[in-house]
């Protein structure tokens, strides 16, 4: 009898053993989580003779990844907050009052550092067999098995994550390194006695929504925009790509500002789908005219600070911006001539939105103040950088900053 009960108690042992020698294999072999569970389901299912399995681990929420035996509907209406977080312990719900848990007759609670992963549900256990059904003996090993297949799945979980945001982050570097082929360098801007161009530009993330171009459409005009995507990320950085390929291919000195900007807006319109839009300030400057002609569509007004006037002047006239509507109802375009020497500040809202550490957003107060001197626009540029902490970390910051600046010398 004695070595009856020793053969059972070795064959008990063995079984336990190679059960954990075999899902330990499985997890240094870095098989799926697939095929895991299919182990997983094997021993309970095959070898302890439960007949209904469900296995609820915690993710973002609570997700079923098992069930044998049953339907997932039948797991469905399990709410784990309010039916399985109060259980801490291995638990008999066979005589439960909970409808809920009506198929199950024990609940195993996979808890590590005080913190719930996961819950195994089984019912229809071997209770025909003599004496103590094997379930009811192997209930700890059910826990242990569970809680190593449950980590293993956790740290496979972890490690694709982690995978998967590694390739996000080259994605958005190379993504970064693109748009930044398309954002012009101040090095590359036209340049000549009788205009100059200086620009800022500093996405919030690797990616933005601003944008801004110079074009020589000739030797005498010279145009120039300044535009910022509703939104933020990836999608705002497609739409702007899109954006700067259609005004490239479309501005040139032949076409006028209000049919340039219906056209945009078509473009916008056939992209983005009215699901976003962007807004708009372009303006084309004729040298041998002195005349700068310009539609702002909704963007933040640009600041005209003419030197020997000290006036300044917020240039406003235009329209809706690009994508709001189908058809635009009306553009009014605005002429300004440039009579002596002077500065255009564009801005997005980025640098307006910015707040000291009083909580006072920076405003166009602060950029009238800036531009409201002798000195070239790209020092009043500078000066906004350096006096709002813009590279140098400043923590204020939740949008896309752009800055462009003109110098106007007008000929006489």
């Amino acid at each position: 009898m004695a070595d009856k009960a020793s053969f059972k108690r070795l064959k008990l042992y063995s079984f336990k053993l190679n059960a954990l020698l075999e899902i330990t294999q499985a997890i240094n072999d870095n098989l799926s989580i697939s095929h895991l569970l299919k182990r997983y389901e094997s021993i309970l299912k095959d070898e302890l003779n439960i007949g209904r399995i469900a296995l609820l681990k915690r993710n973002d929420g609570w997700d079923t990844i098992l069930t044998t035996g049953l339907d997932r509907d039948d797991v469905a209406s399990i709410d784990v907050e309010r039916d399985l977080l109060h259980i801490e312990e291995i638990s008999f719900v066979t005589s439960s009052p909970n409808e809920r848990l009506k198929n199950f007759d024990i609940i195993i609670p996979v808890i590590t550092q005080d913190t719930p992963l996961a819950y195994v549900l089984i019912g229809d256990i071997d209770e025909e067999a003599e004496g103590i059904s094997p379930t009811i003996k192997h209930l700890h090993f059910i826990q242990t098995i569970s809680n190593v297949i449950i980590v293993a799945i956790e740290n496979i979980r972890l490690f694709n994550e982690s995978l998967r945001q590694e390739a996000m982050k080259k994605e958005l570097e190379l993504a970064s390194r693109m748009q930044n082929m398309l954002i012009p360098e101040n090095s590359s801007l036209p340049q000549d006695k009788h205009i100059h161009f200086n620009a800022f530009y500093h996405p919030h993330f690797s990616v933005g929504g601003d944008y801004y171009d110079c074009i020589a459409l000739n030797k005498d005009e010279f145009g120039f925009c300044i535009a910022d995507v509703s939104g933020k990320g990836i999608s705002a950085a497609i739409l702007m790509s899109n954006f700067q390929a259609n005004l490239r291919a479309l501005f040139t000195d032949e076409i006028p500002l209000e049919q340039l900007v219906t056209k945009l807006n078509d473009r916008v319109m056939e992209s983005a789908k009215g699901e976003k839009f962007l807004t708009l300030f372009i303006g084309k400057y004729t040298v041998s005219r002195k005349e700068l002609k310009y539609i702002n569509a909704g963007h933040n007004p640009p600041i005209l600070f003419e030197k020997k006037k000290g006036k300044l002047s917020m240039l406003r006239k235009g329209c809706v911006g690009m994508g709001m509507l189908d058809e635009i109802p009306k553009i009014e375009s605005g002429t300004h001539t440039i009579e002596e020497s002077s500065k255009l500040l564009c801005y997005t809202d980025g640098l307006v939105e910015l707040v000291d550490d009083l909580g006072i957003e920076f405003g166009t107060e602060k950029i009238e103040k800036h531009i409201s001197n002798d000195r070239p626009i790209d020092k009043n540029i500078q000066e906004i950088i350096v006096g709002q902490r813009i590279l140098s970390g400043n923590q204020a910051i939740f949008d896309d900053i752009t800055i462009l600046g003109i110098d106007f010398t007008p000929v006489f």
